[in-house]
């Protein structure tokens, strides 16, 4: 058995664990100039893990966040704000001798301290990029029309930062794709009869299978690539990592059927419902002054009921009533179903105000706890839209497999929509999230939905 040759340690992981050295570094300053006489104790623990949560929360290990770090760092000292009031409450909260002594010290000295820890890694992070770090060598067996494909979609939309990539060719493979040659960035090596040695030479990160054409490929070639320590990835398995999502236009349904994924079991339905019930009555609590302080500006700006109900389908086909805070005109669909366009007109401005901030959806949260809906899943569709949808995207109707969910790993992702291809791009996110569904995976979207809220670039 030989070892892989890389560790596969990306940029976003690295900053992760830089901030989580430079926070550390920056708590046990903080305790330095605060100068109290009182053991500390490990309540201070509390205020650099809640600015890693907000630090991810506030979308700052996303890879728009790592290739534009100067729009970036204007969110680093709100993540050491919002953190370090938080961890003061809490541990100004605990009982007796559990209570952090001087914690109005600590959050005074924290919040400095971490922003220019948060800051000081971003910057580490931008000067390894330029001396070349995290750039990722591929070596794609194939040069057709799936080459180029892969290598088109990684340039718009991976989630890494950097790819140096070549292409291995032979005539059993097909022809070569012309926009290959033509691309300044690519590089084509001719032949497959000693693919080790040129794997040794070339010393490749990651080996993606993407042939045209599979008949005549030298799977005992790539087989001892993978025993000396190279992975060896299929093309379809690599892009799913890579981009987030399942590629619709470039569906293998051969390779979906063989994949793993697409499993959830009676632990994990008990777990999630118990994350659902949790979450929802938590929030209900802490936002009903919110939720009826919306509801009475919505009643007085345009009569009629302050709440909106609709039909919409959850799990299995199951159609349920969902409620919202009222956005429109009381007479908007009159004329029946239409989905929302930008600067629709039959938008009212607190209706305009709470579209942006995605308060509308707090009525849901009732929806999550009569069990009609999931805090994390699917966005939930009208039926009748969801029969359109069916006919016109394959494999529309596997998103019902779970609950709808009040966020999910398309709404972090991609904005509102009201076309095809974006009910199409939507679909290939949700379908990531069913086929790779787990617990850590929604508290992963759970924290992300708050960069959405802050930030709702392209929310209608």
């Amino acid at each position: 058995m030989h070892i892989q040759k890389r560790s596969g340690l990306t940029a976003s992981r690295f900053l992760f664990m830089l901030d989580a050295a430079f926070l550390a570094l920056a708590c046990y300053a903080a305790v330095l100039l605060i100068a109290t006489d009182h053991p500390i104790g490990p309540a201070a623990l509390a205020f650099p893990a809640t600015d890693l949560m907000f630090l991810y929360a506030l979308g700052l290990y996303r890879r728009e966040a790592l290739i534009e770090t100067g729009d970036m760092l204007g969110r680093v000292p709100i993540a050491a704000g919002a953190s370090s009031l938080i961890s003061w409450a809490a541990t100004a909260a605990l009982p007796g001798g559990f209570a952090l002594p001087n914690a109005h010290l600590m959050f005074a000295a924290c919040v400095p301290c971490f922003a220019a820890a948060g800051l000081a890694a971003r910057l580490t992070l931008q000067l390894l990029r330029r001396r070349g770090a995290f750039r990722r060598r591929l070596l794609v067996i194939g040069a057709g029309r799936r080459a180029w494909d892969l290598i088109w979609v990684l340039r718009r939309e991976a989630r890494t930062l950097a790819f140096d990539v070549i292409f291995v060719h032979a005539d059993v493979m097909g022809e070569v794709d012309p926009r290959l040659t033509k691309d300044p960035g690519s590089r084509i090596v001719v032949g497959l009869k000693d693919l080790l040695a040129t794997v040794r030479g070339l010393n490749p990160d990651q080996i993606v299978v993407a042939p045209d054409e599979r008949r005549g490929l030298a799977t005992d070639s790539l087989l001892a690539c993978k025993m000396a320590g190279y992975p060896v990835t299929e093309y379809a398995q690599f892009l799913e990592k890579e981009i987030g999502r399942i590629d619709l236009k470039r569906l293998d349904l051969g390779w979906l059927l063989y994949s793993d994924g697409f499993v959830m079991g009676t632990m994990d339905r008990c777990l999630k419902r118990a994350l659902d019930l949790t979450i929802g009555a938590v929030l209900l609590f802490l936002v009903s002054p919110t939720l009826l302080v919306a509801a009475l500006a919505v009643k007085l700006e345009d009569p009629g009921p302050a709440l909106h109900r609709q039909d919409r389908v959850s799990r299995g086909g199951r159609v349920f009533r969902i409620l919202k805070l009222r956005t429109m005109a009381s007479n908007a669909e009159g004329c029946g179903a239409v989905r929302v366009a930008k600067a629709d007109p039959r938008m009212t401005r607190i209706g305009l105000i709470l579209r942006r901030t995605r308060l509308d959806e707090l009525p849901q949260l009732l929806n999550i706890l009569r069990g009609d809906m999931a805090f994390v899943g699917p966005r939930p569709e009208r039926p009748d839209f969801t029969q359109k949808l069916s006919s016109q995207l394959p494999l529309y109707e596997e998103r019902h497999l779970v609950r709808a969910g009040l966020t999910g790993w398309a709404q972090v992702n991609y904005p509102h929509g009201a076309s095809l291809n974006d009910a199409r791009s939507k679909l290939s996110y949700d379908l990531f999230y069913v086929k790779n569904f787990g617990i850590l995976f929604d508290l992963r979207i759970i924290l992300q939905t708050l960069h959405v809220m802050f930030w709702p670039s392209g929310a209608r």
